[in-house]
């Protein structure tokens, strides 16, 4: 194959690597907006994955995100330090907590699927709790 036909087929490989990236980042960038306005759904997650997806396909969407008023602050100190404030700590335990009460009186799970859902929230509501407070602080 000539070196020209190489880098070409090369190009268009990249480009469309980075073009599942941008439809990616987009569809987490809408299902987080969908997060601010339905209960349950979370929000800072997607929009956590979107900036990642954007870090390898859009620097100017991705400089948006992380200079929004409301979310910037956020992604910023994830992407810094892993760490998450206290209020979205509480929230995102609340809402796993509700989430399970609804999962219990919907579907009047079994023993053992209770148990196993009930460890599944359990471990993400400790990976959550366990994440530090932006700038060092420690706590809930």
């Amino acid at each position: 194959m000539p070196p020209f036909a190489e880098a070409t087929r090369m190009s268009m490989g990249r480009r469309s690597v980075r073009a599942g990236w941008l439809v990616l980042g987009l569809i987490f960038v809408g299902l987080g907006f969908i997060g601010t306005f339905v209960p349950l759904m979370p929000t800072t997650i997607f929009l956590i994955l979107a900036a990642a997806c954007f870090t390898r396909s859009s620097p100017r969407l991705e400089a948006w995100l992380l200079n929004h008023p409301r979310f910037g602050p956020t992604l910023r100190a994830w992407r810094a330090e892993g760490a998450a404030p206290r209020g979205a700590k509480i929230a995102a335990c609340l809402g796993m907590a509700l989430g399970y009460g609804l999962f219990w009186l919907a579907v009047r799970p079994g023993l053992w699927l209770g148990l196993a859902v009930a460890s599944v929230v359990a471990a993400c509501a400790l990976f959550v709790v366990s994440r530090p407070s932006p700038g060092g602080r420690n706590g809930v």
